[in-house]
């Protein structure tokens, strides 16, 4: 029996704008130093520079890249005797959306650019596109689970 409590999750709060709680867990993600209103004016910068070059509403385009992005298959370490082996797992909703957001973020910052806006637009649209460094990213990851597919049984 367990001894400690039940871990309760936190209610997220929708996001003022767009009333998405998925946006809101975004920002949180670009959040530095506890920092909300610069965190939030970033995205929602990034947003406006979005629907001016798409002509697409952002929170579309915004979907679309973490849709994108979001890995299906990673591998996980397991040592079994004295050997560590790469076992392929899926991953559960939470952590493709936690996966696609760090990428995402992660990436748009090495871009070269201006500020951070535009960089975080432009790795966005280029997600939506299917190209792109988080894109990338997603890909070697299912490369790398696909490779280690023999060692699926180790689950």
């Amino acid at each position: 029996m367990a001894r400690r409590k039940k871990i309760v999750a936190r209610e997220i709060i929708p996001d003022p704008r767009y009333g998405d709680i998925d946006v809101t867990r975004f920002i949180s993600y670009v959040l530095r130093e506890g920092k909300r209103s610069v965190a939030e004016k970033i995205f929602y910068d990034a947003m406006d520079l979005i629907q001016e070059k798409r002509k697409a509403k952002g929170l579309d385009v915004f979907r679309k890249a973490m849709n994108n992005v979001a890995p299906i298959m990673e591998v996980k370490s397991r040592r079994i005797g004295g050997a560590t082996y790469q076992v392929p797992i899926e991953v559960k909703p939470k952590r493709k959306f936690a996966l696609a957001s760090r990428w995402i973020i992660n990436f748009a910052k090495s871009r070269p650019g201006k500020s951070m806006a535009e960089k975080l637009a432009a790795e966005m649209m280029a997600a939506a596109d299917g190209e792109g460094a988080s894109i990338k990213k997603r890909d070697d990851t299912h490369r790398m689970a696909e490779a280690n597919k023999a060692f699926a049984h180790f689950r």
